[in-house]
């Protein structure tokens, strides 16, 4: 429990400051950029109660919004995903999750984790890309910027997985 815990503040201190001074900043193409901060929410215990992922969700979309001056953009959409965190897991993996369980390619294997990270990013993005432009004035454009920024993302986090899948205690 405390390992989760202290586990849990790195996770979220590293990826706010990772997102904040160098994601942030990057721009593929000018329209794709990663959010590896994403990756805290997707890797919260699978039986945290839902109270506790809606918060955390929302303090970390906060904490992007506070250093990146976006009024409450990414809180809005962390919180959209904390909404559906749940019966995303449900649907891709099934209900028979031992407890304790934490995401990753080891225990959802590694094509439900894929589409798991995918899905997840892909209303993520979609929300906040629609809460930034509040108008369909270039459709085409937006949906770029989706497409790009969820394959920055997607790809980011599950590389992050790959190198930290060895850095995971094998349960045996």
């Amino acid at each position: 429990m405390i390992n989760t815990i202290l586990r849990g503040v790195v996770y979220f201190v590293v990826l706010v400051l990772l997102q904040v001074w160098v994601l942030n900043n990057i721009h593929f193409l000018r329209v794709a950029t990663p959010f590896l901060y994403l990756y805290f929410i997707l890797k919260m215990p699978v039986n945290a109660s839902r109270v506790h992922v809606l918060f955390f969700s929302f303090l970390i979309g906060l904490t992007i919004d506070l250093f990146s001056n976006t009024s409450g953009m990414h809180a809005a959409a962390c919180t959209l995903d904390a909404f559906v965190r749940q019966p995303l897991i449900q649907l891709l993996v099934g209900k028979d999750l031992p407890e304790e369980i934490l995401p990753s390619y080891r225990t959802f294997g590694y094509g439900a984790f894929f589409r798991y990270v995918l899905l997840f990013v892909l209303i993520h993005h979609v929300t906040l890309f629609l809460i930034e432009s509040m108008t369909f004035f270039d459709p085409l454009f937006l949906v770029i910027r989706i497409g790009a920024s969820v394959a920055a993302s997607v790809l980011l986090i599950c590389t992050v997985e790959a190198f930290n899948l060895g850095a995971q205690p094998s349960g045996d």
